[in-house]
Parts: structure tokens; C-alpha cells; sequence
């Protein structure tokens, strides 16, 4: 009886699979002493070969660390002159734009009540025509580059365009020779005679009283200047110089020992000197003999800018296949459109 349920307890277990036996590989601890591995190069100095990942070599790794590129691109500051920003700026139409500029009011007489009114004088017109001319730059990249640059090409270079476009306008308001480009005010004929008696279209200048520097108080000097420009005008005046004049004018004291230059007191506020704002330009020559290196003057009365249109950029990616051209294009002139707004300092003795 007891082995019929013996043999039913076997039978109940035929179905079930044992797992195999794993054979698993003897343990290096296992092996004979100095048999191989690391192990084996440490007792028995056998040569073995190791290698390692690093960014110092490009076949060791080097190759799988991508390359990052800051997305802003630093440049050095252009000086860009900022005659623009005080200057009488006009949008026109077309490159014909004329003005009118009245000189000597219109004559006028005293007369009793009853007295015959007799004919005054008509007012003298005079036209200003500013030379015009076109900035343009052409540059090129390649379709690839665009593409994979890891930052956005495009508005780099309209930025390029842009900063290179005001630099050579702003030399050009200074001392552009009018030809195919605006007439800087100080390539203006220049005369010692005042407002009354000098042709129009002719700057005033004071003289410095010495060849190529300031003469003893130079202070006076630049008072004279100022007292120069008439009444009307000085309203909204400001000083235009580069920074080696400056450097000078910086320095001038009173008798009393202040200074004429003041700082400006707010963050972007210009610093002052005698009472007026002073203006930066780089492109006003340094001082040297018979230079006009200091202007005075309502450069907004006194200086007229005329610009087509904004710059236009133009993407052609056809002309000249795989580079796309990026064409820029600004129309812009000037020239002093009134002669008694603006005066200059000459260094001369007379």
C-alpha cells in the first residue's frame, strides 16, 4: 500500500523540467598564479594593451566631442559718427530734392497813419541742392554655410552691413567731397568775414591765435567762438570734436582752477562744456596747423541730410551659385543747408 502512493508521487512529477546545469568558467582566483589578465601582467610583467578615451587626441575620442561655437559673435566698435543724430535728417523721394533758404528776412519800413506805404524788398532765396550718392556692399557666403553655421549668418552680416553702412556715412557728413557722396561741412568754403558780409554757403571761422595749438587762455578762444554763433542758433548748439581735441579741452582750467568741461551727471547724458552739450566724432581731424578741428554750432539748423529710403538688403542666391549674395543698397547726401548755423575754430594765427 505504501509503495502504490510512492510510485503516484513520482508520476505527479514527470511533467515538471528541471533547469540545466550552467556551466560557468573557472574563476580567475581559480587559475594558476601569474596565468594572464591584469593580474598576470602584475606578477610576471607579461605586456599587455590598454586604451583610454580622451579629447586630447582625436583618434582617442577627440572625434565624438562636438565642437561649440558662442552663437554672439564679438567684433571691436566701429567708431560710427553720430553727426546723423543732431543733424536736420529729410526722407525724400527721389535724388532731385532741392530746398529753399531764405536770407535777410523780409525788409520791412516805419510809416505814419496816414503815409503811402512805398514797395519793400522781396526776401533772397537761395537753393540747396545736397549731393546724393549710393552705399552699397555685395558680400557672399556659401548655401553649406548658411546651413550648418552654428549661428545665424544672415543677421550677422545685415548687422555687418548695417554698422559698416553708418561708419562710411558719418565720415562722408564730416569730410565727404560731394562727389558721388554727400559734402561734409567742413570741405564748405571757410572765411574769417561774419554773418553780415561772408557769401552764403561759406562757414565762419575764429582763429586760434597760434599755428597748429591754443594760444595763451585758450578758454578765450572758445568763449569767442561760442559768442560767434548768434543768438537764434545757439538755442539747441553742441560742440563737434574728436577725442585727442577733447583730451585737450578736458584740461582747461579757469583762473579759479575749475574746469570748463563738466561731466554728465545722468547715465547717457552728454558732458557739457562752457553750458553745451559736446559731441564725439572721429572723424573731425586732430589739431595741426591751419585744421579745422573744433565746430560750433545748430548742426540741426545748419546741416542737412537727405536719404532715399531706409537700407534695403537683397538675398539672390541665384547669381552666382552655390554662394548667395546679400546686395545692400542705401541712397543718402547732405551738405550744410544754412552757413550761419555752424562755426569753426581754425588752429592759425590768424
Amino acid at each position: 500500500m505504501i509503495e502504490v502512493k510512492a510510485d503516484a508521487l513520482e508520476e505527479s512529477f514527470d511533467g515538471v523540467e528541471m533547469p540545466p546545469v550552467v556551466t560557468r568558467p573557472v574563476l580567475a582566483g581559480g587559475e594558476a598564479r601569474g596565468s594572464g589578465g591584469f593580474g598576470g601582467y602584475l606578477r610576471s610583467g607579461s605586456t599587455v594593451e590598454m586604451k583610454s578615451f580622451n579629447a586630447t587626441a582625436s583618434d582617442a575620442g577627440g572625434y565624438a566631442l562636438p565642437t561649440e561655437i558662442d552663437a554672439v559673435i564679438d567684433r571691436t566698435l566701429a567708431a560710427i559718427s553720430p553727426i546723423r543724430g543732431i543733424a536736420n535728417v529729410v526722407k525724400v523721394g527721389s535724388a532731385g530734392y532741392r530746398k529753399l533758404v531764405t536770407t535777410g528776412g523780409t525788409p520791412s519800413g516805419w510809416a505814419a497813419e496816414t503815409d503811402a506805404r512805398t514797395g519793400t524788398a522781396t526776401p533772397v532765396f537761395n537753393e540747396i541742392a545736397p549731393p546724393m550718392g549710393e552705399l552699397y556692399a555685395n558680400p557672399s557666403a556659401s548655401q553649406a554655410m548658411l546651413d550648418d553655421a552654428q549661428f545665424d549668418v544672415e543677421a550677422w552680416l545685415a548687422e555687418e552691413i548695417a554698422t559698416e553702412f553708418a561708419k562710411a556715412e558719418g565720415s562722408a557728413f564730416v569730410g565727404g567731397n560731394g562727389t558721388n557722396r554727400p559734402k561734409g561741412f567742413l570741405q564748405a568754403t571757410v572765411s574769417a568775414a561774419g554773418d553780415a558780409s561772408r557769401a552764403f554757403g561759406s562757414l565762419q571761422y575764429v582763429p586760434s591765435g597760434a599755428a597748429g595749438d591754443f594760444a595763451a587762455n585758450p578758454q578765450d578762444k572758445l568763449i569767442d567762438l561760442v559768442q560767434t554763433l548768434r543768438a537764434p542758433y545757439r538755442q539747441g548748439a553742441a560742440w563737434v570734436m574728436n577725442a585727442a581735441t577733447l583730451a585737450r579741452i578736458r584740461k582747461f582750467k579757469t583762473s579759479d582752477g575749475a574746469f570748463l568741461w563738466t561731466p554728465g551727471m545722468v547715465a547717457g547724458q552728454a558732458a557739457t562744456l562752457l553750458g553745451y552739450p559736446v559731441i564725439e566724432s572721429e572723424d573731425m581731424p586732430d589739431i595741426a596747423i591751419n585744421s579745422l578741428s573744433l565746430a560750433f554750432g545748430n548742426f540741426k539748423a545748419g546741416y542737412l541730410i537727405a536719404e532715399r529710403s531706409e537700407t534695403a538688403i537683397l538675398r539672390d542666391p541665384y547669381s552666382n551659385k552655390p554662394f548667395v549674395n546679400f546686395y545692400a543698397v542705401k541712397r543718402v547726401g547732405g551738405c550744410v543747408s544754412n552757413s550761419e548755423a555752424i562755426k569753426l575754430l581754425k588752429f592759425a594765427a590768424s
